[in-house]
């Protein structure tokens, strides 16, 4: 079971916290964009055992993660994570797209992959499965035969030269109605965000494990980039299943 610990009151589990989760993740400032993040974390810090993220959750944090899919406009993903985590069909369970058409949102976000290099093969899941037709974004000294063949099974984005520009991509997808953004990584996409100053929201699940070894932490940078200056959040809600912990945070003032 899921249960509030902070704001202890009222206190809230079950179908009464999943509708406020729902509520909360659906109220954001109106007149802009809306950017979150959503990682999983050992009790140490890194952000994958065995080089996947999944192997940190369970059953809890996958419900939470279903939750935060259910009110986003658009699903922002890194093309590793798409690689390595296997994306692919239906990103929302039928429940989660019912609530969706109930409240006139279309049944399936579109994803989002944002890739520099544009190191993906037409025929995944990802593209092949999908329920409405994916972006991707990329920059302009990407392969144009890349570009290309993508553009045969997804949207083909440019945001950035030869680095991807934050803002430009946000406009992009402002621009295509698609303003609460809901990104689920990797590291480097997290460490952009947060160094173009464009993180809003961030929840972090805390596994009690300690993993050791090399893996990355949840934000990185690509080499040669300055890292970002620290920012601060603000803590929104602590949530407890067993000995694992779902922390949201908030950029202040929101």
């Amino acid at each position: 079971m899921i249960e509030r610990i902070f704001p202890a009151t009222p206190a809230l589990s079950g179908n009464d916290l999943d509708a406020e989760l729902l509520r909360e993740n659906s109220t954001v400032p109106t007149g802009g964009s809306w950017i979150s993040f959503n990682f999983v974390s050992s009790a140490d810090g890194a952000a994958t055992v065995e080089g996947r993220s999944g192997k940190l959750g369970n059953a809890a944090d996958q419900h939470l993660f279903q939750l935060m899919r259910r009110t986003a406009d658009v699903i922002l993903v890194g093309a590793r994570t798409v690689r390595v985590e296997g994306y692919g069909g239906d990103l929302l369970s039928e429940e989660a797209r019912r609530w969706r058409t109930e409240r006139g949102l279309p049944a399936h976000p579109p994803l989002a992959i944002v890739s520099g290099t544009l190191n993906l093969d037409p025929a995944l899941d990802v593209f092949t499965k999908a329920p409405v037709r994916p972006l991707v974004v990329t920059v302009g000294s990407a392969p144009a035969d890349r570009r290309e063949a993508l553009g045969e099974v997804a949207d083909v984005v440019l945001a950035g030269r030869e680095t991807l520009d934050v803002d430009v991509l946000v406009a992009e997808l402002a621009r295509r109605g698609l303003h609460r953004i809901h990104s689920e990584g990797g590291p480097t996409l997290l460490g952009t965000f947060q160094a173009a100053g464009r993180v809003d929201e961030l929840s972090v699940t805390v596994s009690p494990l300690l993993v050791g070894g090399t893996a990355k932490r949840i934000a990185d940078v690509l080499p040669g980039t300055a890292p970002a200056k620290p920012q601060d959040l603000e803590l929104a809600h602590i949530l407890k299943s067993g000995s694992m912990l779902f922390l949201r945070y908030l950029r202040p003032g929101s």
